[in-house]
């Protein structure tokens, strides 16, 4: 179960008590804008991430080695497509939980992160095969050619 659900508001319901507590009707305003103004705060900065977000393809990043470099357990999927600046392409059924997303860069290298409850869990970087380069053999060229005067 996630505390945090149940946890926040509580506090803050606390501190609204507290403050009407210490300094009456005041302390409640005091408070309450307070509360509103960390609400306001925190849902400029969701909306100012997915402007960035709506600029970029989905699941495009610009290097899939640098974003796994930087992951972390525990992440917010918010925190990470502020990161990569793209929204991940969803690869699980929708309303599923865990939730797989996958970012991709132009050389076909990719990360695969699994979110549960919106937090990272796990994730993976996958390369591309490389395809064997076609070898020259020196020996068989012969020896160059020289202009002559």
């Amino acid at each position: 179960m996630n505390f945090q659900k149940i946890w926040v508001p509580l506090a803050g319901i606390a501190l609204l008590a507290a403050g009407y507590m210490n300094n009456g009707w005041a302390g409640v305003a005091l408070v309450g804008g307070g509360i509103l103004m960390f609400l306001l705060l925190h849902f400029t900065r969701t909306m100012k991430v997915l402007k960035r977000a709506t600029d970029r393809p989905i699941g495009h990043v610009a290097s899939a080695v640098m974003l796994n470099a930087k992951l972390k357990p525990g992440m917010t999927l918010l925190h990470v497509v502020a990161m990569t600046r793209a929204l991940g392409e969803l690869r699980s059924l929708p309303d599923t939980q865990p939730e797989l997303y996958r970012w991709t860069d132009g050389g076909g290298s990719f990360v695969d992160a699994e979110f549960a409850g919106g937090k990272l869990r796990k994730w993976g970087l996958v390369r591309p095969q490389a395809e064997p380069e076609a070898v020259s053999d020196a020996s068989t060229a012969g020896p160059p050619t020289q202009a002559g005067p």
